[in-house]
């Protein structure tokens, strides 16, 4: 977990969009990036009451990607997303 808490530290020191860009696209494939950005409208999804179902044939990943982000939901993480 220290590498991780480390890589969050870094980011969040990160305070400029362009450098924070740069930095995300250096360290991650494009494959990768497609995955958080789909997971992150998974989430998005979910918060407005959208049938898991749905979601995972709209955006072509399995039930348990979308199973995953509403277990996570309910333990209250994803406070930025909600509004």
């Amino acid at each position: 977990m220290k590498d991780f808490n480390n890589f969050i530290a870094l980011v969040h020191s990160i305070q400029d969009k362009v450098l924070l860009e740069d930095f995300l696209v250096g360290v991650t494939t494009e494959k990768e990036r497609r995955e958080l950005a789909r997971r992150v409208e998974v989430v998005n999804r979910l918060i407005n009451g959208e049938p898991q179902l749905k979601i995972a044939e709209d955006l072509g990943v399995g039930i348990a990607t979308v199973t995953r982000g509403s277990k996570e939901l309910a333990q209250g993480r994803f406070k930025i997303l909600r509004k």
